[in-house]
């Protein structure tokens, strides 16, 4: 019997020999710059002779690494080891595949700030964000081991006189895991397992912003003892690679962590039944957000809600679906609040990622960076820039933690995810009118308020529409357990990754009845 499961817990850097470690991981990183990562098809590496070839986002310069770059051949190949091995995978006892995951926790952790460093240098995260998404990779092996466990063996029914029933739950098949750039390891690491465990073969598709991170959770997995084309590691284009398989007929299921549009249009795809397709293709859509933190003129700890509104808009530069990008300030309170979040904005530390001291460090790539840059010329259109605004490309991809005051709920900085570090702070009249702005955009994906009125409270939480709500708290940080995470309306299909309904997505309960 497992222990309860705890949440990894966090490096502290204060600490000397954490420090020398994590510094020494960086060097070793930086070593492996000319290693060249192969495809992982049916156990076996393959290399195509077409490389992916991600830059350090800090220094675009400088190349982390090759990754060789999958095709539809490849795909079909992933494809055709993954049914091989589909009815063997499944008949797995739970309690083993369970196990398989429980060790690939334990050299997670061994590898921990390997795995973190790699982030530093292919996605320019801090070392404290680079550290928590590791962190997070492991609480989901921990979490969906125990998950398993759970959901492995018969399940509770009402009894009746003359009959013995039992339901079972069963994994329905091969599927395909598309993961984002921003989270390259914590929730690639759940979008594989979760499936993975409830006995299902995954083709893991990540960003090709951060293959190298992908082929290292690849090699954990196989050293965890992953059968040969349970797992195929297959970094490609979407449109060559993801686009194949999401239409594919034989594929059971699709798990996408991105953009709304890219979201849309998988979602789309997959309810196309095609010829010699025996099943409705289940997905699994994790898209975007524009998130607010609603202050109310009830709560009186203003250095509080503006350290929360920070801390949330800026952390990994914003980059996040569930940073904060608007704050909803009720007028009572919306001047001195603003005054303190532009003194907490204007004291960040904008820099290189492998510097300990940085706070923010480059956005994620040249797109990334001519987009935010865009939103950022359009927000001195639509409201009052009061702090950040500028940008560098000179030696990285460099934008300024921006604040703009005065933009009115339906501006386009108010409306659209600009997925960066850009805040609107828009004034509303009362709480009531709070609340309208906040639930005013098509998505629904976290949310904050700080008040202390309880009447205002309870109506918070009955009527912010948001899938993670926190009261009194930042809107970033959601933990495996503690707080399962997904959005509603154009955030997603609210699988709520890390908790207890996400492994169901990838099984299907079978029933037993019989008359006695």
């Amino acid at each position: 019997m497992l222990p309860p499961f705890r949440n990894e817990p966090l490096t502290d850097f204060g600490v000397p020999g954490n420090r020398a470690a994590f510094e020494a991981a960086l060097v070793a990183v930086d070593a492996e710059a000319d290693r060249e990562w192969p495809l992982v098809i049916g156990g076996e590496p393959v290399v195509t002779g077409s490389w992916i070839e991600p830059r350090d986002p800090a220094a675009p310069g400088r190349r982390v690494g090759r990754v060789a770059r999958a095709g539809r051949a490849e795909a079909e190949r992933a494809l055709a080891a993954a049914e091989r091995c589909a009815a063997e995978w499944a008949a797995v006892p739970p309690d083993e595949r369970a196990r398989l995951l429980l060790r690939a926790a334990s050299i997670m952790r061994r590898r921990k700030h390997e795995l973190s460093a790699t982030m530093v240098v292919e996605i320019g995260k801090t070392w404290p964000e680079a550290d928590g998404d590791t962190a997070e990779a492991i609480d989901f092996c921990e979490y969906y081991a125990r998950e398993m466990q759970r959901l492995g063996g018969t399940q509770p029914l009402t009894p009746a006189e003359g009959t013995a029933s039992e339901l079972r739950y069963q994994p329905i098949g091969v599927g395909l895991a598309v993961s984002p750039w921003n989270f390259p390891c914590a929730i690639a690491t759940g979008m594989v397992t979760g499936p993975l465990v409830a006995g299902n073969p995954v083709i893991f598709k990540p960003s090709s912003l951060t293959p190298i991170v992908g082929a290292r959770l690849m090699a954990v997995l196989e050293e965890a003892g992953v059968p040969p084309g349970v797992v195929s590691f297959l970094p490609g284009p979407g449109q060559e690679v993801g686009d194949f398989l999401v239409a594919h007929p034989r594929l059971r299921f699709v798990s996408f962590t991105g953009s709304r549009e890219v979201g849309v249009r998988i979602y789309a795809e997959a309810a196309q039944v095609r010829p010699g397709q025996g099943w409705l293709k289940r997905v699994v859509a994790e898209m975007g957000g524009k998130d607010g933190i609603l202050v109310d003129d009830s709560w009186a700890d203003l250095d509080a809600a503006a350290a929360g509104v920070v801390a949330s808009a800026f952390g990994f530069s914003g980059q996040k679906c569930s940073a904060c990008s608007r704050l909803i300030a009720v007028d009572g309170i919306h001047d001195d609040l603003l005054e303190r979040v532009v003194e907490r904005t204007e004291a960040l530390r904008l820099g290189p990622p492998r510097d300990p001291s940085t706070d923010l460090g480059p956005v994620a790539s040249r797109d990334q960076f001519a987009k935010i840059t865009t939103y950022v010329d359009i927000g001195r259109e639509e409201g009052r820039l009061v702090a950040g605004g500028g940008a560098d490309d000179s030696e990285g991809w460099y934008v300024e933690p921006t604040v703009f005051a005065g933009v009115d709920p339906k501006a386009r900085i108010a409306q659209e995810e600009i997925f960066g570090p850009v805040l609107a702070v828009i004034r509303a009249r009362d709480f009531e009118h709070a609340i309208e702005i906040a639930n005013d955009t098509e998505y629904a994906l976290t949310g904050a308020v700080y008040a202390r009125d309880p009447v205002r409270l309870v109506r918070a939480r009955r009527d912010f529409a948001v899938g993670n709500l926190y009261v009194n708290r930042k809107c970033t940080g959601a933990r495996v357990g503690v707080e399962p995470f997904g959005g509603f309306k154009m955030s997603g299909t609210d699988a709520k990754a890390g908790g207890p309904d996400y492994l169901k997505y990838f099984l299907e309960a079978k029933v037993i009845s019989e008359r006695l």
